[in-house]
């Protein structure tokens, strides 16, 4: 692995353990056991890393969004592939990761907006219709507004003046959000699937989802 490469796995690693803000350019270096001068060489300062991260991150999500749909059996389906991809990053990820972004990075923040407001509504409006034509979910709901709300819902889950992380997990705030969502806009066709994959879920996982 080239050096540019190690730097980012290892911020990416650190930011999302431990938030962005708390990690300087010395503890990457230190991690990694080399001078910050050799970071500089890669990197112009913590904003240009920071943005790098959020670059990939994005770009996984739309390769897994991908995946999502090619693997599945159905709408709901989908969202039961998608929502397992992000239990599985919310893992290893500190939920103070969206605040700092957005109070510290403003550049990287605006890439990650630009990202929910172009890539993902489009892929859950796409999901909706989907939805729609298969006759699961209802089939008058607006796409449009349902596809914003969805995704602003799933982003309200780690804005800690609404959820204060000491108070509530983001993966409860997610599974309480997502069952909402899927039981507002499902048919009693969809309504039976949600309740075929959640128990899917709960046997894969004894304590269900999000744990």
């Amino acid at each position: 692995m080239e050096m540019k490469e190690r730097i980012l796995e290892k911020a990416t690693d650190l930011f999302m353990r431990y938030g962005i803000r708390s990690i300087t350019m010395d503890e990457i270096a230190a991690q990694l056991g080399i001078s910050k001068k050799t970071i500089y060489q890669f990197y112009a300062d913590k904003d240009e890393i920071v943005d790098a991260v959020v670059s990939q991150v994005t770009q996984k999500n739309e390769t897994d969004c991908a995946a999502s749909r090619g693997e599945s059996e159905n709408a709901i389906h989908e969202i039961f592939l998608a929502i397992e991809q992000t239990e599985e990053m919310l893992k290893g990820m500190n939920p103070v990761i969206m605040y700092d972004l957005e109070k510290h990075h403003p550049r990287a923040f605006k890439k990650l907006r630009d990202h929910k407001l172009q890539f993902l509504f489009k892929a859950v409006k796409e999901n909706l219709q989907r939805g729609v034509e298969e006759e699961l979910y209802r089939p008058d709901i607006n796409t449009d507004i349902i596809a914003r709300h969805r995704i602003e819902s799933v982003f309200m889950a780690f804005n800690p003046d609404i959820f204060s992380h000491n108070k509530y997990r983001v993966n409860d705030v997610l599974y309480e959000i997502d069952n909402l969502f899927l039981h507002g806009i499902t048919t009693l066709k969809g309504r039976k699937l949600v309740e075929k994959y959640m128990q899917k879920t709960v046997q894969k996982n004894k304590h269900g989802l999000y744990e």
